[in-house]
């Protein structure tokens, strides 16, 4: 099968070659198709390390321990976090052509970059199981697709073990919201459609105020999850 698909990247290539999603580029290798960067532009997304809010998981500039927004901010009911990239510059541009221009040859890099940041959290989170953040109800309709269960196939392709059981009912886009109206939006509007497992990475695209992924959270320990570390590749 891997075999399989490799002749059909390769394929692709010859007779559609296929364009960077960042610079334009045509893409010249099985690698850089699969991903849909060239090379220069993926080395552009290290995974950086450093010292970061150990509540939210944001790089910490002055502060020490906990961000100002955390320090702000009642508890979270996920255990801690990790989030990648700020949504701006670069970063942006890489989320704009992977959600909304739809290159989804993007969602093998950043599922990879997923992974790359699952060092970030501590050790209780090794061995965890991946629960991907539920789309939108009615998403589907609109979209066509959401780009956070995309990311979930690419991570078990890569032998990750996720685990699919919350559902999110009718509720307003969370973008439309504050902080306060996010966490009334969406309260009973997630639900466990299977038994979770006792340690949980849940993860999603973008973390904003940090209330989705809370909300999700304590579903999840209302049904039996015991830790629950989340991780974002966006922070806005």
């Amino acid at each position: 099968m891997r075999f399989i698909k490799q002749i059909s990247i390769k394929m692709r290539e010859i007779i559609f070659p296929a364009d960077c999603a960042l610079c334009g580029r045509t893409l010249l290798t099985s690698k850089e198709a699969a991903c849909g960067l060239c090379e220069e532009c993926s080395k552009k997304f290290p995974v950086e390390g450093g010292e970061r809010c150990s509540r939210c998981g944001k790089p910490l500039i002055s502060e020490t321990g906990i961000c100002i927004n955390c320090k702000k901010n009642p508890e979270w009911d996920f255990d801690s976090a990790a989030v990648i990239y700020p949504y701006l510059g670069r970063y942006r541009e890489l989320l704009m052509a992977y959600k909304f221009e739809k290159h989804k040859p993007l969602a093998c890099f950043l599922a990879e970059k997923l992974l790359q940041a699952e060092r970030l959290l501590c050790n209780e989170a090794k061995d965890a199981v991946w629960v991907p953040v539920p789309p939108r109800a009615g998403k589907l309709k609109h979209s066509f697709w959401d780009q956070v269960e995309v990311i979930a196939q690419r991570l078990e392709e890569a032998g990750t073990k996720v685990k699919r059981c919350l559902k999110r009912l009718p509720s307003r886009a969370q973008k439309e919201l504050g902080l306060l109206e996010r966490r009334k939006n969406l309260q009973g509007k997630i639900i466990v459609t299977k038994a979770p497992p006792k340690r949980i990475i849940l993860f999603d695209d973008v973390f904003t105020t940090g209330s989705t992924l809370s909300v999700c959270a304590n579903a999840l320990k209302a049904a039996g999850a015991e830790k629950i570390f989340g991780i974002c590749l966006f922070y806005d």
